[in-house]
């Protein structure tokens, strides 16, 4: 399932580097003693849209959208609950709004648009390797990081197939520094073949690494 939160204008600059905050945000609402922090991400949460870059980072003049979007919704009860106790975000924001979505009906395959950065890495050898959209190897990685989460969940992870969209015309790689430390992201539709559950479930948990930190969310 997934919320859409709309988001009130900041009364002082965002910074560029924002993702580090939602997160802190996002935990805020989930709460301390959910065991969530400690286990392999199940679910994915977007970037802001609507902000103007300015002199100090960005502006959000006429507010905000935001989604988050989850595999248990026992979760996305305790992230409701945590936003109507204390609905600020940052940076004078605060949830105005929420508004829940159901998992679309998806037959077979189906091509997303990312709304946020898409972050594979791999360790090779002794270190950390990141790898693109055009990377030969890179849909590999990314099914079979669904293939393990879907088996976390404890879903069929048969059959499931992810891979970057070769026919789209734009891609591009995004730098992200997050919490000081940069990272590389692929901006490109995602095409997810399987059966619906399992479409639904990439819908919800994002694919790639590191969803949990604001990479690899679906729409």
């Amino acid at each position: 399932m997934r919320i859409h939160l709309f988001l009130s204008s900041n009364s002082e600059p965002v910074p560029f580097n924002y993702q580090s905050v939602l997160t802190g945000v996002l935990h805020k609402w989930i709460g301390a003693s959910n065991g969530v922090h400690d286990h392999l991400s199940l679910y994915s949460f977007s970037w802001l849209n609507a902000g103007k870059a300015i002199k100090k980072g960005l502006d959000f003049p006429n507010g905000s959208k935001w989604f988050i979007s989850v595999h248990h919704a026992e979760l996305l009860k305790q992230i409701i609950k945590g936003i109507q106790t204390d609905p600020l975000v940052n940076w004078g924001m605060e949830v105005r709004e929420i508004c829940i979505e159901e998992e679309p009906d998806f037959y077979e395959e189906a091509c997303f648009q990312v709304a946020s950065p898409v972050f594979v890495k791999r360790r090779i050898g002794d270190r950390i390797q990141f790898f693109y959209h055009h990377d030969q190897q890179v849909d590999t990685y990314l099914t079979e990081t669904l293939q393990s989460k879907l088996k976390t969940a404890g879903l069929d992870s048969d059959g499931v197939e992810v891979k970057f969209d070769k026919d789209y015309s734009r891609p591009k790689i995004k730098a992200i520094t997050y919490r000081g430390i940069q990272s590389k992201g692929s901006v490109c539709p995602v095409i997810v073949k399987g059966s619906s559950e399992q479409i639904a479930f990439a819908w919800n948990v994002g694919v790639g690494n590191s969803t949990g930190i604001g990479f690899g969310a679906l729409v």
